[in-house]
């Protein structure tokens, strides 16, 4: 498992602090030294612009790998994990079987969102399988989305979710009600 350091936290936009945040790249390949992730440090840098501060960690595909990396970035007080990869239809294409099972609620509108932007410009953006939800974790309930291992997947997600993140916490902090 490949780690990169989470950065520090700096006051985010409209002066609250950033969100922590957890980015997981899920890919064989990157995994073994043998490509570069380009997708994780992607999706940190743009989460960061939508005040969220995430460390990047990369895992090999399937469940248990995927399941064990997401349950520590919960455990580690992130509120929002994003995944990168691992959606699609090849047979080790495992993320959402990790992801669903720590989702207490899911949030399909989310996810449909996410894969209708990405169709705009690649049609082949409905085979993601990609999950998003809710999920329990040391900070109380935290956001989960899953997203295809492009460049390209992650700008057309994070553009979906970063308008989104801060009212999505709020709601689960039970602001409002």
């Amino acid at each position: 498992m490949n780690h990169r350091p989470e950065p520090a936290s700096t006051p985010g936009p409209g002066g609250g602090g950033l969100v922590r945040g957890a980015v997981v790249t899920v890919s064989d390949r990157c995994a073994r030294g043998e490509a570069e992730d380009r997708s994780g440090p992607l999706a940190a840098e743009l989460l960061a612009g939508a005040g969220v501060s995430a460390g990047v960690v990369v895992v090999p595909d399937g469940v248990d790998p995927v399941r064990s990396a997401i349950r520590r970035a919960l455990a580690d007080g992130a509120r929002l994990v994003l995944t990168t990869g691992g959606t699609g239809l090849a047979p080790r294409d495992l993320t959402p079987e990790a992801t669903g099972p720590l989702l207490v609620r899911e949030l399909p509108g989310l996810a449909e969102a996410i894969r209708a932007r990405g169709a705009a410009a690649v049609p082949t953006a409905v085979l993601s399988r990609g999950l998003a939800g809710i999920a329990r974790g040391r900070a109380g309930e935290a956001l989960v989305v899953n997203v295809p291992g492009s460049p390209g997947a992650v700008r057309d997600a994070v553009a979906v979710l970063a308008p989104l993140v801060r009212h999505v916490l709020d709601q689960l902090g039970g602001a409002g009600h």
